[in-house]
């Protein structure tokens, strides 16, 4: 499965934003969905989760002002930024795999990468 990113930009602290990760060649729907970022001198993290069943998973960082959501009939899976801080600035990538609902926070889950977004807040 092919994965597209796209979405980010520049937006002041507490602005919001809405990603897209679009993907080609495959089926969105029986694969579990992720959302890494990676801030420049950082290692990419995980930010938030949707497996194929629906049920939902993200970093204590951004709980409760981030929300993933998917569109089977799009083929696209969204992630909602609220309440952005200057630490949500990074390149943000949607990745999607197959892994055991314990393994959804780690990188070596998911097989398939999109390009990556760039996300800048700005105070």
């Amino acid at each position: 499965v092919q994965l597209q990113a796209s979405g980010g930009g520049l937006v002041q602290v507490g602005g919001s934003l809405r990603l897209s990760c679009a993907a080609s060649g495959r089926t969105l729907s029986r694969y579990s969905v992720a959302w890494f970022r990676q801030a420049p001198g950082k290692e990419r993290e995980f930010v938030a989760a949707i497996r194929w069943t629906g049920t939902t998973s993200y970093a204590d960082s951004v709980k409760g002002r981030f929300a993933i959501s998917r569109d089977n009939a799009e083929n696209t899976v969204y992630l909602r930024l609220n309440s952005l801080k200057s630490e949500d600035t990074a390149v943000y990538y949607c990745a999607a795999g197959q892994p055991i609902a314990s393994s959804l926070g780690r990188l070596g889950s998911y097989p398939n990468w999109g390009q990556g977004t760039q996300v800048t807040v700005s105070s």
